[in-house]
C-alpha cells in the first residue's frame, strides 16, 4: 500500500520534536491536507496536542504494549483514510528497553518503512551536530534518515557552519532551521506539554506552531520525502479492521446493550481511542459524563474512568458532593467500575495537597499524597494474583505507568491487591490492581489492542449488571 508517511524523530527528549511535529502537521491541515497523526509510546499528552492539531484521533503505536502485527495494523487501517501520516518519535531515536531497542523510536520507523527527520537541538554546538547525525545514519543503515531539521540556532552565522557540515559530512538534507525561540505558548508539566483542555488557549498555541514551521521550515521538501516513502508492505489478513475477542458477541439491538460511562474532562482525559473502540466493538454503548460539569451520574451499567491529574481540579472533584455520594453507592451496589490512575485517585478517600485535605468519592480506604518528582514511570509488567472482576488469575498484563501520587494511608491488605508488579512500581508493597466488588482500580494502564480480553470483561460485567436491574 503506497501512501505518505514521515516520522519525526530526536537524539534525545526535549529537542523540539513536539512542537515541530504539532507545527508540520497544523501547517499542512491549512493547506487543505488529511493529516493522520500518531505518537509512538505510551504517550497522551502529546497525542492530544496532535489531535487537536490534526482535527482528528491520534493513535500510539507501541510495540511493547501491543504485538507488531496490530501495531502494524492499526497504523495502516488508519493512515489509509489521510493524506499524509505524521508519526511523533519519543526520547532519542535509538532508546529503548533493551540494549537491542526492541521498542525503540527506530525499530518502529523500519517496522511501518516509514523516513525519518532528525530534530537535533543545536545549542552551543557547530560541526559536532554532523559527527552525531553521521553516528545516528551508521548506527544501523536500515533506519531510513532523510532529512535534518536543526534547532534552537543562534543567528545566521551559526546555521551556515551547521547546515554546510551535515550535509558535507552526512550527505543528507537540513530541511529546517529554528532560532531560539521563547516557547511560553507551550508550558510544560510533568515532563511533556500541558494537557490540552486544561487551557482555552491551546487553539493559538498551535497556530503558533503552524507559523513557526511555515516560517522555518521547507514544507515542500518535507512533503516530499513523505511522498516517496514508497510502498508500505501489508499482509493481506491485516488489511481488515481489529476483531473484538472472539465469543462475545453481544446483542446488535440498540435498546440491549449496556451503556458504559466514561468519566471524561480537563480532569480525567487520558484515555486511548482504541479503549473506547474496543468497549463500542464488544457492544457497548458509551456516553460521556463529567464530575465537573454533571451533578448526578445518569442511568449506566459501568463506568471507566482514566488517568489525567485529578489534583489540578481537587476542589472542584471535592465540591461535587452529589457525584461523590452516588458513585460511593453505586460501587457498594456492584457496580462494575475500571479505574486507572486518576481514576484511582478519585476512587480514594482523600488527596492531600500543600496539607490540605480534599474528599475523595470514598470507594477505597487509601489516602494519596503527591511528590515532586514521579513516584512511578514507565513500562509495567503485571501477574494477575488474586481474583477481580476482569482478568483471569495467571494473566499477564503489560502496561504503563506515570504518577506523582503516592498512598499516605491504606487500610486494605494485599489480598486486596490483584496484580503483583513484574516490573513497574504499582500501589504499594510491589503490588497494584485495588479490588472491591465490581471495582478494579490500578496504576497501570493498558492498550486494549494489546490486551483485549479487558473490553470483553468490561463488557461482560455490564451487560450482566443491566440484566440484575431488570
Amino acid at each position: 500500500m503506497d501512501f505518505p508517511r514521515i516520522l519525526i524523530s530526536a537524539l534525545r527528549g526535549g529537542s523540539g520534536k513536539t512542537i515541530l511535529s504539532i507545527g508540520i502537521t497544523a501547517a499542512w491541515k491549512s493547506f487543505g491536507k488529511k493529516i493522520t497523526p500518531f505518537k509512538k509510546g505510551p504517550d497522551y499528552i502529546d497525542a492530544g496536542w496532535l489531535a487537536l492539531a490534526a482535527g482528528r484521533p491520534c493513535y500510539n503505536l507501541d510495540t511493547f504494549l501491543t504485538k507488531k502485527e496490530h501495531t502494524l495494523q492499526s497504523f495502516f487501517l488508519h493512515s489509509k483514510k489521510g493524506d499524509i501520516a505524521v508519526i511523533e518519535g519519543n526520547r532519542g531515536l535509538y532508546d529503548g528497553i533493551d540494549i537491542q531497542g526492541s521498542t525503540s523510536t527506530a525499530e518502529l520507523a523500519k517496522l511501518l518503512q516509514t523516513p525519518v527527520i532528525l530534530c537535533i537541538d543545536c545549542t552551543k554546538s557547530t560541526r559536532t551536530m554532523a559527527a552525531a547525525v553521521l553516528g545516528c545514519v551508521k548506527f544501523d543503515p536500515d533506519v531510513n534518515i532523510k532529512g535534518v531539521i536543526i534547532n534552537r540556532v543562534a543567528g545566521p552565522r551559526h546555521e551556515k557552519i551547521l547546515r554546510n557540515s551535515i550535509e558535507h559530512h552526512c550527505d543528507i538534507p537540513v530541511l529546517g532551521a529554528i532560532p531560539k525561540l521563547d516557547w511560553q505558548n507551550f508550558p510544560e508539566r510533568h515532563m511533556g506539554l500541558l494537557p490540552t483542555p486544561e487551557h482555552g488557549w491551546a487553539e493559538d498555541s498551535i497556530e503558533a506552531a503552524s507559523q513557526i514551521a511555515n516560517r522555518y521550515l521547507d514544507l515542500e521538501a518535507l512533503a516530499a520525502v513523505a511522498g516517496n516513502a514508497g510502498a508500505l508492505s501489508i499482509p493481506t489478513e491485516l488489511r481488515e479492521s481489529i476483531p473484538p475477542e472472539t465469543g462475545s458477541l453481544l446483542h446488535s439491538d440498540q435498546q440491549l446493550r449496556p451503556r458504559i460511562g466514561i468519566i471524561k474532562d480537563s480532569a480525567f482525559q487520558f484515555y486511548y481511542p482504541e479503549n473506547i473502540d474496543a468497549l463500542e466493538a464488544a457492544g457497548a454503548e458509551t456516553i460521556f459524563i463529567s464530575p465537573l460539569i454533571n451533578d448526578n451520574i445518569p442511568s449506566v451499567d459501568a463506568l471507566y474512568i482514566g488517568g489525567g491529574f485529578p489534583e489540578t481540579h481537587a476542589r472542584q472533584l471535592a465540591e461535587n458532593v452529589t457525584f461523590r455520594q452516588q458513585l460511593k453507592a453505586l460501587a457498594q451496589e456492584g457496580l462494575p467500575i475500571y479505574a486507572e490512575c486518576g481514576g484511582l485517585m478519585y476512587l480514594g478517600e482523600e488527596l492531600i495537597l500543600d496539607e490540605k485535605s480534599f474528599p475523595m468519592a470514598g470507594v477505597l480506604p487509601v489516602v494519596f499524597g503527591f511528590s515532586k518528582k514521579p513516584q512511578g514511570h514507565g513500562y509495567t509488567i503485571v501477574t494477575v494474583e488474586q481474583p477481580n472482576p476482569y482478568y483471569k488469575v495467571g494473566t499477564q498484563l503489560k502496561g504503563h505507568e506515570f504518577h506523582y501520587s503516592h498512598v499516605l494511608k491504606w487500610r486494605g491488605t494485599d489480598k486486596d491487591l490483584a496484580f503483583n508488579m513484574k516490573r513497574g512500581t504499582g500501589f504499594i508493597n510491589n503490588r497494584d490492581g485495588v479490588c472491591y466488588k465490581n471495582v478494579l482500580a490500578t496504576y497501570t494502564h493498558i492498550h486494549a489492542l494489546g490486551t483485549p480480553s479487558w473490553a470483553i470483561s468490561m463488557v461482560r460485567k455490564a451487560a450482566s449488571y443491566k440484566n440484575q436491574k431488570k
